[in-house]
């Protein structure tokens, strides 16, 4: 089986996000920046991406092995909690989760020197981080806090174990939340409005739960119905 080369125009599209990040320039046009993020969350929520290469490469891709490669809960942000979020905070959120995923592929680089396009995919993750910084400039807020090196909340990556298959089965479950959770993002930015000052919600959400230390991003009881892009 052959793995999917990483598209031409999906690399262009992350070295120009980052050649723009280093020259300190940003788009101030408000709807031409959201649909690059809504390009960007599109592209990445694709399994071929990530998921689909690594289950090849990890000999996951057998009956009975790959049914195991569902997201663990609680390790992204729901849906419903990101819902919740003001623009601002849904940026950072995004923004430090996409760190913490960067952390996790650049163990898969050096654990998997087979996986040829995994440098390509994190370059493109750091231009999604650098539109995300350009937004936030643009909403008016301070530019500092949404740096894509900027330390925010994130939630943490949980322990790998020990045994080699048990971190491959990890490793694919980590790809799979990572997945669904770029649906999510892409299903909230389709929602924001034309204008920066507006904000359009056509459906309920249900609340966040509440806790001693304030609001959970994390639901571990609700997950969406399944998207024809994702493996469940």
């Amino acid at each position: 089986q052959v793995i999917p080369p990483f598209s031409a125009p999906g690399l262009v599209l992350g070295l120009l996000f980052l050649s723009t990040a280093a020259t300190g320039s940003c788009s101030g046009k408000y709807q031409g920046l959201l649909e690059q993020l809504r390009s960007q969350a599109d592209y990445m929520q694709d399994t071929s991406r990530l998921l689909d290469p690594y289950i090849h490469i990890q000999g996951l891709d057998t009956s009975g092995l790959k049914e195991h490669c569902k997201e663990r809960p609680g390790v992204f942000p729901s849906e419903d909690a990101l819902w919740r979020l003001s623009r601002w905070d849904f940026l950072q959120i995004l923004n430090a989760t996409l760190g913490q995923v960067l952390h996790r592929l650049t163990t898969f680089q050096q654990d998997l020197p087979q996986f040829k396009d995994l440098g390509m995919v994190m370059l493109y993750i750091r231009g999604f981080q650098s539109n995300i910084h350009c937004m936030c400039q643009l909403l008016g807020s301070s530019s500092e806090a949404a740096k894509p090196t900027q330390a925010s909340p994130a939630p943490p990556l949980p322990t790998l174990a020990s045994d080699a298959f048990q971190r491959k089965l990890e490793g694919c479950r980590f790809l799979s939340g990572y997945h669904h959770f770029m649906h999510s993002v892409a299903q909230v930015l389709r929602e924001w409005g034309k204008s920066p000052r507006r904000v359009r919600r056509h459906s309920p959400r249900q609340a966040l739960q509440k806790g001693a230390h304030g609001t959970h991003l994390f639901s571990r009881g609700r997950r969406l119905a399944p998207s024809g892009q994702l493996p469940w």
